[in-house]
């Protein structure tokens, strides 16, 4: 499938090619911090089916449980996360779910890393919803 995406000041915009059966959520910690919220929703993309059309990102570096370090790529301007990455020579890009246009096509079909899930997550249909932000 075909996607498009970018950050949400329109710095930095992407194109690439996924499989959208491979739309996974990770429930690490780190993706909780790093995402300021309870998870991350993500594609793989092979590199070469991944291209920048504009912008460049700010690479943050964390180390993961296993040591190994990934690149989080971030908009420089606004801050909002595009894809993360293996540091040393990268295959696979990790695409933000929440960056892609498509997204509403993009179910996750696994979740990962489940024994940090924050313990509510999993009961959000019993929780009150408004359809717009409600008044203050």
């Amino acid at each position: 499938m075909r996607i498009e995406g970018g950050c949400h000041c329109g710095n930095i915009t992407y194109e690439a090619t996924i499989d959208p059966e491979k739309v996974g959520v990770c429930h690490c910690t780190d993706c909780q911090t790093l995402s300021s919220s309870a998870f991350s929703t993500f594609v793989p993309v092979a590199k070469e089916a991944f291209r920048l059309r504009t912008g460049q990102p700010k690479i943050y570096v964390k180390t993961a449980e296993s040591g190994a370090k990934r690149a989080q790529a971030f908009c420089p301007e606004c801050g909002t996360r595009i894809y993360a990455a293996a540091m040393s020579d990268p295959q696979t890009f990790n695409i933000r779910v929440g960056t892609v246009r498509q997204r509403a096509e993009l179910p996750p079909k696994v979740q990962v890393w489940c024994r940090s899930a924050l313990p509510w997550l999993m009961d959000l249909g019993s929780v009150k919803q408004i359809s717009t932000q409600p008044p203050m």
